[in-house]
C-alpha cells in the first residue's frame, strides 16, 4: 500500500520540457501551471457572475441558459453514477471537477500561449502538467472514500475482503491504482493532442492544423466527462449498499 502512494506522489515528479519555477521557501512551483490556472478560474467565476447575477424563472437566451444546460447535465450524471439517495451532495463537487477540466483543456486547443513568452519554458493548459491531473485524481480519491465512510462508518472496509477475504490485497490495490489511472489518462491525452497540434503547426502551418484542432477540442471536452464520470462512478461504487 505504501509503496503504491509513494509511486504516485513520484509521478508528480515527471516534467515533459521545461518549466518556469517559483521558489517559495525550500518548495520549487510550477508557475505557468498555477498563472493559468487563475486564467481558468478566472473565466468559471465570471461566466457564472455574469450568468447568474440576474436570474430569470424561464431564461430564453444567453449564459442563464448555458449555466442551467452544465447544471442539468452534471445533475444526471451525478444521478447516473451515484444513484437517486446521495447524488445531490455531490454534484457540486462533480461539476466544479468537470468545469476546470473542460475550461483548462479547452484552453490549451484554443489559445496560442506558446507566444506569451516567460522568463523559461511557456505557457499550457494545466491538465497538460501531470502535478494537476495528480492533485484532481487525489481529490476524488479523498471524495469517495470521504463518502464511503461518511456513509457505512468503518463497516467501508467491509468491502475489502468481499465477496471472499483471500481477495484483501487486489481490493486494496485496486483502490490506490484508481488515482493512478485517473491522473495518467488525462495527464497523457492532453499531452498527446498539444504535442500533436504544435508539430503538424511547426511542419504545415495552414491548412493541415485546423481539423486536428477541432478534433482536439472535441477530445478534450471528452477527457472531462470520462474524469467527471469515473469519479461519479468511483463515489456511487463506495455508498452503494452491498446486501
Amino acid at each position: 500500500m505504501l509503496s503504491e502512494i509513494n509511486l504516485l506522489f513520484d509521478s508528480a515528479e515527471v516534467s515533459v520540457g521545461q518549466h518556469y519555477y517559483w521558489e517559495i521557501g525550500s518548495y520549487s512551483i510550477h508557475g505557468q501551471v498555477l498563472m493559468v490556472s487563475w486564467f481558468v478560474f478566472a473565466i468559471i467565476a465570471t461566466i457564472s457572475f455574469l450568468a447568474n447575477n440576474q436570474l430569470k424563472p424561464i431564461p430564453e437566451e444567453g449564459l442563464q441558459n448555458l449555466t442551467e444546460f452544465f447544471t442539468e447535465f452534471i445533475r444526471d450524471l451525478a444521478k447516473t453514477q451515484i444513484g437517486e439517495e446521495d447524488y445531490e451532495k455531490w454534484v457540486p463537487f462533480l461539476g466544479t471537477i468537470f468545469l476546470f477540466i473542460f475550461v483548462s483543456n479547452w484552453s490549451g486547443a484554443l489559445i496560442p500561449w506558446h507566444v506569451i513568452e516567460i522568463p523559461n519554458g511557456e505557457l499550457a493548459a494545466p491538465t497538460n502538467d501531470i502535478n494537476t491531473t495528480v492533485a484532481l485524481a487525489l481529490l476524488t480519491s479523498i471524495a469517495y472514500f470521504y463518502a464511503g465512510l461518511s456513509k457505512k462508518g468503518l463497516g467501508y472496509f467491509k468491502r475489502y475482503i468481499s465477496p471472499a477475504a483471500f481477495l484483501l490485497p487486489i481490493n486494496v490495490l485496486e483502490d490506490f491504482t484508481k488515482p493512478l489511472s485517473l491522473s495518467f489518462r488525462l495527464f497523457g491525452n492532453i499531452l498527446a493532442d498539444e504535442l500533436v497540434v504544435a508539430v503538424l503547426v511547426a511542419l504545415v502551418p495552414l491548412i493541415v492544423p485546423i481539423p486536428i484542432m477541432l478534433l482536439g477540442l472535441f477530445t478534450s471536452g471528452i477527457q472531462a466527462l470520462v474524469f467527471a464520470t469515473l469519479a461519479g462512478a468511483y463515489i456511487g461504487e463506495a455508498v452503494e449498499d452491498h446486501h
